[in-house]
């Protein structure tokens, strides 16, 4: 099948992240060390729940609070939740010459509103580079779930084997092939250059 519609992840594809700062980040303005804030956010559920829209972000806060027993700063907790992303500037040009070239590009991504917001507000290629953005925390569903790759491919109109996508996570890949979609997982940029051109996608990179 042709492909009519690119898809990519956001975390390790389009930007790079490090939760291991954005534990010792939070654990600063709360006033813990990082593991407790990891066994609160990943252990206790929370990373999910917000990722899946199940909580708002002032719920999230709330439900921080509650499991860790302190009551930081909501702002200075947002931050510190979300100062932890770094553009892949590697993936400049292939996005650049992909929209010469005229192709429709998507983020599909489990992500929540504060890391999404972050992001769109430092980095415009987010915006201005991507027609859609299929986001875990709208769609109310996390990859690799069917609904997200469902909703992903109503959102960009097209028919699921109509699709590419690349992510970093191997179990992420499998649920989009198990959705139609043709998907690999990203390795470096150079090989997802490469897999696009063994599918016909003809851009100048």
């Amino acid at each position: 099948m042709t492909l009519k519609f690119l898809y990519f992840d956001l975390g390790r594809v389009l930007v790079d992240f490090s939760i291991e700062r954005m534990f010792r980040q939070m654990g600063d303005v709360a006033g813990l060390p990082p593991e407790a804030v990891r066994d609160v956010i990943v252990c206790g559920g929370l990373l999910r729940e917000i990722e899946s829209g199940r909580l708002s972000d002032r719920q999230f806060y709330e439900t921080f609070c509650d499991a860790s027993h302190t009551r930081p700063d909501v702002d200075a907790l947002a931050w510190a939740a979300s100062d932890i992303f770094e553009l892949k500037r590697s993936m400049l040009p292939v996005v650049s010459q992909l929209r010469e070239a005229g192709w429709p590009l998507g983020i599909l991504s489990n992500t929540c509103s504060a890391h999404w917001e972050f992001c769109r507000a430092r980095y415009r290629i987010l915006t201005e580079g991507f027609d859609v953005h299929a986001l875990s925390y709208r769609i109310g569903a996390v990859k690799p779930e069917p609904g997200i790759f469902q909703a992903a491919a109503e959102l960009a109109g097209v028919r699921p084997d109509e699709i590419f996508f690349v992510d970093d996570i191997a179990v992420h890949i499998e649920g989009a092939l198990a959705a139609g979609f043709d998907a690999v997982q990203y390795t470096t940029t150079a090989e997802l250059a490469a897999e696009l051109r063994r599918r016909g996608v003809r851009f100048n990179y």
